[in-house]
């Protein structure tokens, strides 16, 4: 299963990454939240970005009462179904990581579904800083480059983390 993933270090804040997601969203219709998420702490001098994870068990899904959070058999992405979800939030309590949201336009669930395969976010990204990818590709980078810091999602780096 492919998934996005960011190498923190590249990443510059230009928001590229979510306004192109935004539109790319509103062109199908599915509100106007990015499924990307790029935060700057000024305080920690630090660049926050993440996305949806495809968790391989999803609690999204599993809490959907209506099975309105399908996996897309071509892309491994977690999909909405806009005509089943009727924006309950179960899913957006759910996630571990706050990556699914509910849309105040549409009353719906929305998220990263990877963009049929080719997610726009990676191809605006002028930092080259996102990369699509299998999990095997970001352990393989991670081995070849012991100092390059990647990840599935940034967070902040304190004393005990390991980013």
């Amino acid at each position: 299963m492919k998934i996005v993933y960011v190498e923190l270090d590249r990443c510059i804040a230009c928001l590229s990454c979510q306004q192109a997601c935004q539109m790319q969203q509103a062109a199908k219709g599915n509100g106007d939240h990015a499924g990307i998420y790029v935060n700057v702490d000024m305080d920690r001098r630090q660049i926050f970005t993440g996305t949806c994870l495809q968790c391989e068990t999803p609690r999204c899904m599993e809490v959907c009462p209506i099975d309105a959070l399908t996996r897309d058999a071509a892309t491994g992405a977690i999909v909405v179904a806009k005509d089943l979800c009727f924006g309950c939030g179960l899913c957006v309590d759910a996630c571990p990581f706050g990556y699914m949201r509910l849309d105040d336009d549409i009353f719906k669930a929305v998220k990263c579904d990877l963009c049929n395969g080719n997610p726009v976010c990676v191809q605006v990204c002028m930092a080259e800083a996102l990369h699509f990818g299998n999990i095997e590709q970001l352990s393989q980078k991670k081995r070849q480059h012991p100092g390059l810091r990647l990840g599935l999602r940034a967070l902040p780096k304190t004393e005990d983390s390991d980013l």
